[in-house]
Formats: structure tokens, sequence, C-alpha cells
């Protein structure tokens, strides 16, 4: 096991149950979520993100937060990005550099640049100016960029993972984008270790699976962070499923329902 301590915020929702799992016998890992489950392995720390009181009080001792809590849907309102995904992250980042944390990965999302997909406008690279397609991608991008100037104005090592679609079974839905942007759980916990290692001290990168209908630039996140994905939708399609060159066109209201 590593001696480092990672925080994982949101340990209790869907991606943070599987990293907690994956990672659980390499790091010393503390969860968080809204409410403590002190009868979790590991233990659920519990505050409220709003609370800027009590998001510094499970920090102390951190090495790494794992930052995942937050609104998760790109229809959610004004009201829950705001407070979860504004306000929170500016007081997960405050309450790192107050704590001496090394470093926050966080969980930013494609949804930061959505709006390329739904125009069908690729590639995308992590270079490209963002373009939100819902308030939830606002909020990621405002996440990246307050992330950015803890970095320039604190020394508080950032790296920013645009999540791509964590499920186990990409077959479960025929929608094409969907399909390109799959991040498998092997692959998941690769590039969140990856995250946590690395020697680079602030970065923007996409975190998607080897999907061959891939549109979103991968080659940073390769050589800055080590990562090698190894899984495929592909290789989970029926085997009369084609992969379309240039990809199948994208619903003129994505990403509702998604």
């Amino acid at each position: 096991m590593s001696n480092r301590r990672i925080l994982i915020t949101g340990a209790a929702g869907g991606v943070g149950t599987i990293l907690t799992r994956c990672l659980k016998d390499e790091y010393d890992i503390t969860g968080h979520d809204l409410k403590p489950q002190p009868d979790a392995d590991p233990v659920i720390l519990g505050a409220d993100l709003t609370d800027y009181d009590a998001v510094r009080g499970v920090m102390d001792g951190i090495d790494t937060v794992v930052h995942l809590a937050g609104a998760a849907s790109p229809e959610a309102s004004w009201d829950a990005v705001l407070n979860a995904n504004i306000v929170g992250t500016r007081n997960v980042l405050e309450a790192a550099r107050d704590a001496g944390v090394r470093r926050v990965v966080y969980a930013s999302s494609n949804h930061a640049m959505g709006m390329y997909d739904r125009l069908e406008d690729w590639p995308v690279y992590p270079s490209t100016l963002p373009r939100a397609d819902s308030l939830y991608g606002v909020s990621k991008i405002f996440g990246e960029t307050i992330g950015r100037y803890y970095y320039d104005e604190y020394d508080l090592s950032f790296i920013a993972l645009r999540i791509g679609w964590v499920t186990q079974d990409p077959g479960s839905t025929p929608v094409d984008v969907l399909h390109a942007m799959w991040l498998s759980e092997p692959d998941l916990a690769q590039i969140v270790r990856c995250a946590i290692e690395a020697e680079v001290d602030f970065g923007i990168y996409y975190a998607i699976s080897d999907n061959p209908n891939r549109r979103w630039a991968m080659t940073n996140t390769m050589l800055d962070l080590g990562y090698r994905p190894q899984d495929s939708w592909s290789d989970k399609a029926p085997a009369d499923e084609p992969v379309v060159e240039g990809g199948v066109p994208v619903a003129d209201n994505w990403p509702k329902g998604s």
C-alpha cells in the first residue's frame, strides 16, 4: 500500500464506489459524502460542500483529494450546480490549500465541451476553447478554471480529468456518441491512479477508453500521465454492430436524456 492518504469526495456515488473498491488496497483512503457512513470500509466522513468549515474538517493529513462530489447530471438545475459544483468546488480547493494538500484530482466532464458534440464539430483537443452543452458543463468549466487559478496563485497541484461515460455495459444504449466516450471501470481506476502519481503539476486531460470512434484527443493524457487504456466498447458490442467512420450524427437536443 502507498503511504499517500487519499480523500475521495462523493465516495458513496457510482464513480466513487468504483474507485474506492479499486484503489483501497493501494492507498490509505478516506471517503467523503454528504452524510457520514461510519460503518463503511473505508469510513465515509460527512460534510456539506457548501459549508466551508465542514469541508476543511475532512482535509487534515490528506495528500491528494479526488474530487467527485457534486451535481452530476447535464440536466441539473442552476441552484444545484451553483451550490454543489461552484461553491462546493471552491470550498474543496480552499480547504485543500489551507490544509497543505499536495494535489487535487478534479472530476471534470465531457460536457464542458459538449456543444462540439451536439454540432458534430470534431476532433476536440484539451486546448480547444471550452463550449459547454448545459449548466452542468458550465460548472465543470468553472472547476477547471478555478483549479488553474489555485495552481497559479498557490501552487496547489491540479489535474482535471474530463471523464467519459462510466458504465459496466456500454451496450445498454444504442447512442454512438456515448459508446465513443465510454470509460470502463478498470480504465477509470487506471487514469485516476495515473493522475494521483503523475509528475506533472497541472493539466486538463480526457479520460476515455480505447474506443475506435473516439473524437477527443488523449495524446497528452498518455504522454503526461502515462495512461494506457485497455478496454474498448467495440469489444463488448454485438459482432454485427459497425463502427461508423466519422461517427453517427448526434441528436440536436444533446445531452438531454443522456
